[in-house]
């Protein structure tokens, strides 16, 4: 029998009280560096990739041979030397330091914006290698990476899309760059991403959301680029392992209005009703939480989940999930059986609002 395990789900500083969870790994895996295979290489280049990879005192010399030959005139070149860039950036983080004090930031931000395709990536998935040192993340938004990096996610590569994602997911663990990020244009080509991406891309882009979406006006930017239909959609399929990362980023826009007219359009409360019969526990105990927050102003959405079939697997809830959702359960099940009364009816909303304020 299955053995639960009471822990608080922290990610990326906010905290998710007395979730049951069946093992230690948390929803999102954070993006630690670059995931791309090893580059193919000819038998004149192995000798320095093989020291990047290896060396523990990779000499200062050479590293500021390679930020020069980042602005060479040959592609071949400043290729090569992002290449090793992002390589040392990525396996040794006492590189990352040194690599941005030596002046690599700049070039490599002009990489990014780069017409080729190979060094665009190389640019911008050494960026994100060094965005993984704290101290080089201000430098690398106040050096004017943010445009930069969203415009390669919107016409990258896919390897460049999704470290371009990740990139903008370390950038914006500092929080004046939320802002920056969203007006930059980040959140519907991330919507995109999450839409259309290939399984990575999909956690990269949902992960990258879930941070950014902290401040309201990158929630209605989410809400409005359609971040809902994707949501849907990957709560639907439990074999994608996307509910729990799709839940916890629906968690975050529910409250708004805009978002539940939202999640009701696209066919929502069907899978959420699903997910409390037959989810995780702690599926259900985000879901029994977007449920309740959807329920509790509006008669007509409580009456469209009570069709569904929500109250039997809700009682189930109530006496054997965890504390969270059990008093979460018992208040929904509470608010679906309470008759409308003249006062009531005349305080809640009686049809589900549509979604007309809201642009796609």
């Amino acid at each position: 029998m299955e053995t639960e395990v009471q822990s608080n789900f922290t990610y990326l500083g906010r905290t998710f009280n007395n979730l049951s969870v069946n093992n230690s790994s948390s929803a999102f895996s954070d993006c630690s560096s670059d995931r791309s295979g090893e580059f193919t290489t000819t038998s004149s280049q192995s000798r320095r990739l093989l020291l990047a990879r290896a060396s523990d005192n990779y000499s200062d010399e050479l590293i500021k041979q390679l930020v020069s030959n980042l602005e060479s005139n040959s592609i071949d070149v400043a290729t090569q030397a992002a290449m090793e860039i992002r390589l040392l950036a990525k396996n040794k983080p006492e590189n990352r330091l040194k690599i941005a004090r030596a002046g690599a930031i700049k070039p490599l931000i002009t990489l990014i914006a780069s017409s080729d395709s190979q060094l665009q990536e190389y640019g911008v998935t050494a960026v994100l290698n060094l965005s993984l040192c704290d101290e080089n993340k201000q430098l690398i938004a106040a050096s004017g990476a943010i445009k930069p990096i969203v415009k390669a996610l919107k016409t990258g590569n896919s390897t460049t899309k999704e470290n371009s994602a990740c990139a903008l997911l370390r950038l914006s663990q500092i929080e004046e760059n939320k802002i920056a990020i969203g007006r930059s244009g980040a959140i519907s080509p991330l919507v995109n991403l999450l839409e259309t991406g290939n399984l990575r891309g999909k956690k990269d882009a949902s992960t990258a959301l879930f941070c950014l979406c902290s401040i309201k006006e990158n929630k209605i930017r989410a809400i409005e680029a359609g971040i809902m239909k994707p949501l849907v959609e990957l709560m639907a399929d439990f074999s994608t392992n996307m509910v729990d990362k799709s839940a916890f980023v629906m968690s975050l826009l529910i409250t708004m209005a805009e978002a539940k007219a939202a999640v009701v359009e696209e066919g929502g409360i069907p899978v959420l009703v699903e997910i409390v019969e037959v989810g995780t526990q702690r599926q259900k105990e985000i879901v029994v939480a977007i449920l309740l927050e959807l329920c509790e102003d509006s008669f007509g959405y409580r009456t469209m989940v009570a069709r569904e079939g929500a109250i039997p697997p809700l009682v189930a809830l109530s006496q054997s999930g965890t504390s969270r959702a059990k008093q979460k359960a018992e208040t929904l099940i509470a608010l679906l059986r309470q008759p409308r009364s003249t006062n009531a009816a005349a305080a809640v909303t009686t049809t589900p609002p549509t979604a007309s304020g809201v642009s796609f």
